[in-house]
């Protein structure tokens, strides 16, 4: 089981960042809440981690603390929730967000994030609140502060490209992610910063 990496961050494509270890390279998909937080190429960083093993594949997820990752291994335990659904979850809002939406049982909050039907939000309501009562830390019983989201600038250039890549990874339709990006798209803005408002804009 691989938990925790410390290393240096190579490349950054969201919602995937490759941060290298002693040498080796691990491909780590992130929810965007905390892919915002990570540093610059070419500096350290500390990712919790979440290993799943599939037939077809062997993926390592990523957290910037334990709490995120403890809602995360929680999420993907629900019927019809697997990794890259609780990815777009976990994108789509903050963890904050998440466990608010759930304690006040907005379903039609929930009923918005990609891949999140009418009865996949009822069922994460009922079964969550119960998984919240059995975890500790301030993110789960309606403690804490939102984390500053920092805006990172796109020096590849293509900025909207890039964010509609990351959407449809997060499980929009192409036409929907476009549309998204669209929606909020300024002049000058990084691919980072578009992300996080045509994620907001979908809410």
């Amino acid at each position: 089981m691989i938990g925790r990496l410390r290393g240096i961050i190579l490349e950054k494509q969201p919602p995937e960042v490759l941060i290298e270890v002693n040498g080796v390279g691990y491909e780590v998909f992130m929810p965007m809440s905390c892919f915002y937080e990570l540093p610059e190429r070419g500096q350290e960083a500390t990712i919790f981690t979440q290993f799943i093993v599939r037939e077809d594949a062997q993926l390592l997820y990523g957290f910037n603390d334990k709490q995120e990752r403890a809602l995360f291994r929680e999420l993907i335990k629900v019927n019809g929730v697997g990794p890259k659904l609780a990815l777009a979850i976990l994108s789509g809002m903050s963890a904050q967000q998440f466990v608010q939406a759930v304690e006040q049982e907005q379903v039609s909050i929930l009923v918005k994030l990609p891949g999140v039907g009418k009865k996949t939000a009822e069922r994460l309501v009922v079964e969550m609140k119960d998984r919240f009562k059995g975890l500790n830390g301030d993110l789960f019983n309606g403690g804490g502060t939102l984390p500053p989201v920092a805006s990172a600038k796109n020096a590849d250039g293509d900025a909207e490209a890039e964010a509609v890549s990351a959407l449809v990874a997060l499980g929009y339709k192409p036409q929907e992610a476009s549309r998204l990006v669209s929606k909020v798209a300024k002049p000058g803005s990084g691919s980072e910063t578009l992300i996080r408002e045509a994620l907001r804009a979908a809410l």
